[in-house]
């Protein structure tokens, strides 16, 4: 069944004449038919069967807490693999940066608690927070590792076209650049701290109290500032800053947002071609 009807078909090639040889056998086949290089080929085999083992493990602990509450298990997954748009679906599959917000965290929190109160180990579910900070961890180290002691941050809620500020992976690595030492300079067109209210507030003032002594009203003053710049999120306006980078900056894309060139068929091309002058560095956080 797989065989003769496959959600698509991945060609490993060598060289453009063998995988051509394939491509006409697999012609027929009404599939996807994607050519690359044998190393992508390889991993995206065991990208498919690490997702497939995620997804029923991920199920079963689902079930286990279902149970323990004296719910349906089964009603309960198939109402959730109704959402197409997110749930099922290639949404939140881009490799980029950690994830924040208000509701992400806080039901993580609550499903470990309502497990611990039930007396379930779920290593999955519990293992996310971690997860998420070791991205964390890892931004910082890649805004460190330049050298560099002056720092402009574009972006610092917890994505594009919010100011919503709460529990952004962001705020932890000012938090941490600031705590540090460094010299920062910060710009995200949506927050305004004249009008951020009530938990939303709190939490920036809480974790950075004097965080309106390094905000900056445009792109121009984070870009005169600093050496090296960090995109936080995917808002539009940052795609060009690394064609305005002056020499000796360097841009760490947290998010991805300045890489355009996505089509999986050209991932080995992009990575292999120089992205800016050679005194110019762009960081893609691309895994």
């Amino acid at each position: 069944m797989d065989f003769k009807f496959p959600a698509k078909t991945i060609i490993g090639e060598l060289d453009q004449v063998s995988g051509e040889m394939l491509a006409e056998l697999y012609a027929k086949l009404d599939a996807p038919l994607i050519r690359i290089d044998l190393e992508t080929a390889e991993m995206i085999k065991y990208i498919d069967n690490g997702w497939h083992a995620l997804k029923i493990a991920f199920a079963n602990e689902i079930g286990d807490l279902c149970k323990s509450l004296a719910v349906d298990e089964h009603r309960a997954m198939k109402i959730f693999c109704q959402d197409k748009r997110l749930n099922i679906s290639a949404a939140y599959l881009t490799p980029g940066f950690a994830f924040g917000g208000s509701c992400l965290p806080k039901d993580l929190r609550a499903l470990a608690y309502i497990a611990k109160l039930q007396d379930l180990e779920l290593p999955i579910l519990s293992s996310i927070p971690r997860s998420n900070e070791l991205q964390i961890i890892r931004g910082l180290h890649l805004i460190m590792e330049k050298g560099h002691t002056s720092i402009g941050v574009l972006g610092f809620s917890f994505k594009a076209g919010t100011d919503d500020l709460r529990e952004s992976p962001m705020i932890e690595i000012i938090e941490r650049l600031t705590g540090k030492g460094y010299d920062l300079r910060i710009y995200d067109k949506n927050v305004q701290m004249a009008k951020l209210v009530g938990a939303n507030r709190d939490f920036i003032l809480n974790h950075i109290p004097h965080v309106s002594r390094l905000m900056v009203d445009d792109i121009d003053a984070v870009l005169k500032h600093a050496e090296t710049i960090v995109i936080g999120n995917k808002d539009p306006e940052f795609r060009s800053v690394p064609e305005r980078l002056h020499e000796g900056q360097c841009v760490v894309d947290l998010v991805s947002v300045t890489n355009n060139k996505s089509d999986t068929t050209n991932t080995r091309a992009f990575a292999e071609e120089p992205a800016t002058p050679a005194d110019m560095h762009v960081i893609l956080n691309n895994r």
